[in-house]
C-alpha cells in the first residue's frame, strides 16, 4: 500500500472520532436528557439519536472503508462481501429500530408525524439506503448475477453508498439541531447552555468522522487490488519486486488490472524455467 503511514493515521482518526462521538451521544441522553427507555416517553425517544450515531453512522462508515483494510487483503474478496454486507445490514436495523422509537414516542405524545424536513429527509435516506442493501445483495452476493451487470452496477453502487452516508449524516445535523431548539427552554438554545455547546461539539465530531471516512473511501492508492493480483503476489512473495509492486498496483484503475496481471504472469513463468 502506497502512503501506508498516511492511511493508518486516517484511520486511526476516523475510529477515533466515531468512538467519541458514539460516547458523546450515549453522554447526551444518559446525562442531559431522560436516560434510555422503551416506554413510549423522551427515554424511548432517546433510543433514536443512540441508534442514528451507533449504527446508521458510525457502522456504516466502518462498512464503507472495511475493503480498504490492507491486512484484510488476504481475505478472499467473497468473505469481506459479507462482512461488508453485514455491516451494513446492522447499520439498517439499528436505523428501522430508531424509527420506531420515534413513531412510539409521537403517536404516545400525540405529535404529528412527518411534519418537518428533517423527517421528510430521514426516512428517504433509510428507505433509499434499504434498497441500495437489496440490490447490494442481489448482484454482489447472488452467484447467478452475470459479471456484466455487476461491473455496469459498481459506479452506482459506490457513488450512491457515499452519497447516502453523507446524506445521513446532514440529516442528523438538521434533527440534532431540531431537538435542540425545541427541548431547551430555560436557557434557550440561543443562550448557549452547557448541552448545546456539548451537542455542537457532537455534531461536529459527525462532520469529522464523516470526512475522513470519505477521505479513505476515495483515496486510489488505498484501493483494495483485483483477486488476481493479490494471488500473484501471496504466490510470489519471496520475489525481490514484490515490494515495489504493491504501491505500483495500487495507483492503478481497474481497466488497468489485466495488463499487470499479464506482466506479472510472464515474469512468474520465466522464474519458473
Amino acid at each position: 500500500m502506497e502512503n501506508k503511514k498516511q492511511f493508518l493515521f486516517a484511520l486511526s482518526g476516523a475510529a477515533a472520532v466515531g468512538f467519541v462521538a458514539v460516547i458523546f451521544v450515549l453522554r447526551w441522553v444518559l446525562h442531559f436528557k431522560e436516560g434510555l427507555a422503551w416506554d413510549g416517553g423522551l427515554a424511548e425517544f432517546n433510543w433514536h439519536p443512540v441508534l442514528i450515531v451507533t449504527g446508521f453512522i458510525f457502522l456504516q462508515g466502518i462498512a464503507i472503508i472495511v475493503y480498504r483494510l490492507p491486512w484484510t487483503w488476504r481475505c478472499s474478496k467473497l468473505v469481506m462481501k459479507f462482512i461488508h454486507a453485514g455491516l451494513n445490514l446492522t447499520a439498517f436495523i439499528l436505523a428501522i429500530i430508531s424509527m420506531v422509537a420515534v413513531f412510539d414516542f409521537h403517536n404516545a405524545a400525540k405529535i404529528p408525524n412527518m411534519y418537518s424536513l428533517h423527517s421528510w429527509l430521514g426516512l428517504t435516506a433509510v428507505i433509499l439506503y434499504g434498497l441500495q442493501l437489496v440490490l447490494g445483495i442481489g448482484l454482489y452476493l447472488i452467484p447467478v448475477t452475470p459479471v456484466s451487470w455487476r461491473a455496469a452496477f459498481m459506479p452506482i453502487h459506490v457513488y450512491s453508498g457515499l452519497f447516502l452516508f453523507t446524506s445521513v449524516i446532514a440529516v442528523a445535523l438538521m434533527g440534532i439541531t431540531e431537538k435542540l431548539i425545541f427541548g431547551l427552554s430555560n436557557p434557550k438554545y440561543k443562550d448557549s447552555p452547557p448541552e448545546a455547546i456539548f451537542v455542537n461539539v457532537l455534531g461536529v465530531l459527525l462532520v469529522v468522522f464523516g470526512a475522513l471516512i470519505l477521505w479513505i473511501a476515495t483515496r486510489t492508492p488505498w484501493k483494495r487490488p483485483s483477486e488476481q493480483i493479490l494471488h500473484s503476489l501471496h504466490t510470489n512473495s519471496g520475489s525481490e519486486d514484490n515490494s515495489k509492486v504493491g504501491p505500483a498496483l495500487s495507483e492503478l484503475g481497474d481497466g488497468a488490472n489485466s495488463q499487470v496481471d499479464g506482466d506479472v504472469r510472464k515474469r512468474n513463468s520465466k522464474s519458473d524455467t
